[in-house]
């Protein structure tokens, strides 16, 4: 019988990005509803590629070189804001069935772990599916404009490190998208579309704000267990001061304010996890180059 980190292999290993959603949220049923069973095989040791299977023919190009996506006002900006979308989810599902077949079973991780990045990668394909559809709604189609793979290049940077991986990734990145939904929301609206407004608002960032706090919950834990401690402790200072060790050392760049204040909070984490990491320091290690929504 498969288990769900050979399944996650099989998400991984498919390029193209439709039929990795579609494959995706029926490998999520199945762990769900209980048809699959195990998360791993304990004698079994399956290599993890270091890139996920990706379609050749979209054209990637720096992050510098990307074009700018303008303010939403006219077809073409609002064409390439959904396009951006799309391919950011693209990458989280990725990124989502990566975290599973990565460190799962390298750090012994619990039951509990593997569903919930099941779940957020099951929102993450409904998401990049949704945004494709109203893409082609629009007149395009994914792939017609350039992309940069930034976000893969930080999870090759974390690929040996649980803890950094859920800071940049899941804490970090997933946070700048709960900063700059709300601002996107508005511009579609302001340019009149709502389909696309309303899809943002009542599905995509909503599902974003957990998928956040997955990333909180399980760098507490990962952090908290290193120290021999549980959950319920009182160690929220050590976690913080944890987080800002390892956001300084694999992300290059301050975070960028304004903060979604009320959606952070949502997510389990308050302003001290990172205003502070809003001030540059001058000595930094760093890996990473800084990308988001």
């Amino acid at each position: 019988m498969e288990t769900l980190v050979e399944a996650a292999l099989r998400v991984l290993n498919t390029a193209d990005p439709f039929e990795k959603a579609r494959l995706g949220d029926s490998v999520a049923s199945q762990w769900l509803n209980g048809t699959i069973t195990l998360p791993y095989g304990p004698c079994l040791h399956l290599p993890v590629p270091d890139r996920p299977a990706r379609l050749t023919h979209v054209k990637l190009v720096a992050p510098s070189q990307m074009p700018k996506l303008g303010r939403g006002g006219s077809l073409q900006s609002r064409q390439a804001m959904v396009h951006s979308l799309a391919h950011t989810e693209s990458w989280a599902i990725d990124l989502s069935w990566d975290i599973i077949a990565r460190f799962g079973k390298q750090e012994a991780m619990p039951v509990e772990f593997f569903t919930d990045f099941v779940k957020v990668a099951q929102d993450e394909g409904r998401h990049f599916t949704l945004l494709a559809a109203r893409l082609k709604e629009m007149g395009s189609f994914y792939g017609a404009l350039p992309v940069h793979d930034g976000l893969w290049d930080s999870a090759a940077a974390t690929s040996d490190d649980l803890l950094a991986r859920l800071a940049v990734e899941h804490c970090v990145h997933e946070a700048r998208g709960l900063d700059v939904l709300p601002t996107a929301i508005v511009r579609f609206r302001n340019g009149g579309d709502e389909e696309t407004a309303g899809m943002l608002e009542r599905v995509v960032y909503p599902e974003e704000v957990t998928h956040c706090a997955a990333g909180v919950k399980w760098f507490k834990y990962v952090f908290l267990r290193s120290m021999g401690k549980g959950l319920d402790g009182d160690e929220e200072d050590g976690v913080v001061g944890k987080f800002h060790e390892v956001v300084r050392k694999h992300f290059r760049e301050p975070l960028k304010p304004p903060f979604n204040e009320e959606a952070r909070k949502a997510a389990g984490f308050g302003p001290k996890w990172y205003e502070p990491l809003a001030v540059k320091e001058s000595k930094v290690t760093t890996a990473t180059s800084t990308t988001a929504i």
